[in-house]
């Protein structure tokens, strides 16, 4: 053979070759990253190639779908009640992807998780019929925030204390996820996107903001069970005024004639002494009130329900007068509407934390668990004592202290208001919360509540916990017991 004919057909069976390698490569070893790349618009047709799965509450679908026309995408999420549920299940666009429960189990929802498949489908790649996501949201306890809140911008969570259900949770303004799961929905996001209200934005889970007094609940923790006070009965070393150390700032009550100079825990919740609670935290140090918040679940990034949620804070590197803040929830104190729900309902478990979650399983078409998240799983917190003595303590908050507009008829409610400072100095119309449970002693049913009122247009004048956050956890709780 001819030396230049014989080196050309080497060369060319090498570019065969390296041509069979690579396409064995991309076909073996690169196959799923390509196809689950979200500028595959394979992946996108697929998706939407069959109605969706739904997302369940109380038994019935919050979620559904549409056939579209005139598109290669044949179907479109719709939603039962959009705006009611859309702190919950996120939404499912075309356009724009998923999120909340529409983006995490959105495998199983489309149907192509591998989970849903038997070993031949696996082969074939047939796309299966869709799962369901079965939530632990009460619909009268939701429908009841919702409505509370109304034209309020802030947030609610209802969770049972004993087994973690989230049994409600709302944020406001909210929106429709409806109007923006097509293809062809842009002014509606972009209006969206737009507003300075950030309707978008899951308030209850993902915009944590100072939360005033309610953190004064951490810190009593933290004082009793660390032994600085025997009980919530003792009296406190707590001076009226109170400098705070090391400066000349006064720090001031709102009610400058309540008994706070060295009140008792209980009496300084009732009337939601300022004194006592920035000298108790000075005198724990920040890193003892620390460990009482991180136990309590803040500084905590990896918080699933399953959604995730963003880190309630507590800072370091703070001096005396900085931790002194932290103790009646500002400085840099940071908490959700979550985390806040959780601290009453530890309080309500007797001093145990059962692990919080809105979804109760995720089933296949045939209704079998591909997961199952458990009810109950807890860890402790507090002890069984302290729990009790704040429990308490929140109950004469609601019978006479600065909680009354939360009492339900029958139950046993305990609360904590607060007035966080808004701006710098404090130029801004404050966030007003409120924290609390309910028992009901003939039913035996509890449940734990946390609302924020990031702005109501009242005068500022007129912003508090009481005025307007425990309205709303009134109701929820109203709701929950029934």
């Amino acid at each position: 053979m001819n030396k230049t004919i014989r080196n050309a057909s080497v060369f060319v069976l090498v570019l065969v070759l390296a041509l069979l390698g690579r396409a064995t490569w991309v076909q073996a070893y690169e196959g799923k990253a390509l196809a689950d790349d979200s500028k595959n618009r394979r992946k996108t047709i697929a998706q939407y190639a069959q109605p969706l799965g739904n997302i369940v509450v109380a038994g019935s679908p919050v979620t559904g779908s549409t056939r579209t026309e005139g598109s290669d995408l044949a179907y479109k999420r719709t939603y039962t009640e959009g705006e009611l549920y859309a702190a919950v299940t996120g939404y499912s666009s075309q356009a724009y992807g998923a999120t909340q429960l529409e983006g995490i189990f959105s495998d199983v929802l489309d149907g192509t998780d591998d989970r849903l498949k038997n070993p031949l489908d696996a082969v074939t790649r047939k796309q299966q019929e869709p799962g369901t996501v079965v939530t632990t949201i009460d619909p009268d306890v939701q429908e009841a925030a919702y409505r509370a809140l109304g034209s309020k911008k802030g947030a609610a969570v209802a969770v049972d204390p004993a087994s973690g259900r989230i049994l409600a949770m709302v944020s406001t303004p909210s929106y429709d996820p409806s109007k923006i799961a097509g293809t062809n929905d842009g002014d509606v996001w972009k209006e969206l996107t737009s507003d300075e209200d950030k309707p978008l934005v899951n308030r209850a889970l993902r915009q944590p903001l100072p939360p005033g007094s309610t953190f004064k609940l951490v810190v009593a923790a933290a004082a009793l069970e660390n032994g600085l006070y025997g009980s919530v009965d003792v009296a406190t070393e707590s001076p009226d005024p109170y400098t705070l150390p090391g400066t000349r700032t006064v720090l001031k009550n709102e009610n400058p004639s309540a008994p706070c100079e060295n009140a008792t825990i209980r009496t300084a919740l009732q009337y939601s002494c300022n004194n006592v609670f920035g000298k108790m935290a000075a005198d724990l140090g920040q890193d003892e009130v620390r460990a009482m918040a991180e136990k309590f679940g803040f500084n905590d990034a990896e918080r699933d329900v399953p959604v995730r949620a963003y880190a309630s804070v507590y800072p370091s590197g703070m001096d005396a007068a900085q931790t002194a803040l932290t103790g009646i929830g500002q400085f840099d104190v940071t908490a959700t509407p979550l985390q806040m729900a959780l601290v009453s309902a530890v309080l309500a478990n007797d001093g145990l934390l059962a692990a919080p979650h809105m979804v109760s399983e995720v089933v296949d078409s045939d209704g079998d668990p591909l997961r199952t998240y458990r009810d109950g799983d807890a860890e402790r917190i507090v002890s069984a004592s302290t729990a009790e003595q704040l429990r308490s303590a929140m109950v004469t908050v609601v019978e006479k202290g600065t909680g009354t507009n939360a009492a339900v008829a029958g139950a046993e409610v305990g609360g904590k208001t607060g007035t966080a400072q808004h701006g710098e100095n404090n130029s801004k119309t404050p966030y007003a919360w409120f924290t609390s449970y309910a028992k009901d002693p003939s039913t035996e049913k509890q449940v734990a509540v946390a609302v924020m009122i990031e702005d109501s247009g009242a005068a500022r004048s007129e912003v508090s916990g009481n005025g307007l956050a425990a309205p709303v956890a009134q109701k929820m709780m109203e709701a929950a017991l029934k």
